[in-house]
């Protein structure tokens, strides 16, 4: 069987229930175009994300509040409830508030009434633009997946993608929104095909793209996946990583992203610090997402 077409096929072996956030807010392409890929290879989704554009803020938990203005792109009106969801598609939830507290409410409030039990994965973004090194520590892409990590225990990845704007849901879809969603979605599906637990405690991946236009990396099967590392290595500071590709040093995220062929990073960070892990709990993700990693060129 044709491997892109076997990959395909796996996540409908292990269809999880996933919560889906993100920073820009809900109405922003990215998330749907991320929700029509996850379900079409078979998982259950539930999106639960800012009213509003969220960016930089972080890991940053407040209680929602009713709005004053209308939701971003005008997607609900001024005056709604601290949090509601799509009139057509009850899967489709805002909070007046921040993306770890979007994280929060879609855990405990939104997932359980669709899910046949807990939720097994929380996945954000893909963020427009890149959250590379200290970018990380304000994201708050990051901070609702580390928020799923630390409070609730369901392993998470984070998704960032270099191109793009700040687009509607009822545009055009981009074609990096197209894109960055099919790769999310193989990755996640080695991840789950990898088998249980998904990730060891306290440990979630983060993950940037680079570029994507017509002219270059305009189709997912030109990706390769690098295991990486979010900070730079400090020498004679930083412990060693992971042995991979004659290796004890990982590739910082932004060397993987800038190298030119279309290369994206995988890098596995803790979430009580997001800061880089051990080289012990790289080698279990390093194990578990085997062939599907490659390294980058001489």
């Amino acid at each position: 069987m044709h491997l892109n077409l076997l990959m395909g096929l796996l996540p409908f072996a292990h269809s999880l229930n996933i919560i889906s956030s993100n920073d820009d807010g809900w109405a922003e392409i990215n998330i749907r175009s991320l929700y029509n890929s996850l379900t079409s290879a078979g998982h259950s989704v539930v999106i639960s994300a800012p009213a509003d554009n969220q960016s930089g803020a972080g890991s940053l938990n407040t209680p929602p509040h009713k709005l004053i203005l209308p939701c971003e792109f005008n997607s609900c009106p001024s005056g709604s409830s601290a949090y509601g969801h799509n009139a057509s598609q009850p899967r489709f939830n805002y909070v007046h508030s921040h993306p770890a507290t979007s994280m929060q409410y879609g855990i405990n409030e939104f997932g359980p009434k669709f899910f046949d039990g807990e939720p097994h994965l929380a996945i954000t973004g893909p963020n427009v633009g890149s959250n590379l090194d200290v970018e990380i520590f304000f994201s708050g892409t990051a901070g609702a997946a580390t928020y799923a990590v630390k409070e609730a225990s369901i392993p998470a990845i984070a998704f960032s993608g270099k191109s793009g704007k700040h687009t509607a849901w009822n545009d055009h879809e981009p074609l990096h929104s197209r894109v960055y969603a099919e790769l999310s979605t193989r990755l996640t599906g080695q991840l789950i095909a990898s088998g249980t637990p998904y990730l060891p405690p306290d440990v979630w991946l983060n993950v940037n793209y680079p570029d994507v236009s017509a002219s270059s990396c305009a189709n997912p099967d030109d990706f390769h996946f690098v295991l990486s590392r979010m900070f730079p290595a400090v020498p004679l500071i930083t412990d060693d990583d992971v042995e991979t590709c004659g290796s004890k040093h990982l590739p910082s995220e932004r060397k993987v992203v800038d190298t030119s062929g279309c290369y994206a990073s995988v890098s596995v960070g803790m979430a009580s610090s997001k800061e880089d892990a051990n080289a012990t709990m790289q080698g279990v993700v390093l194990e578990k997402l085997g062939s599907f990693l490659t390294c980058l060129p001489d």
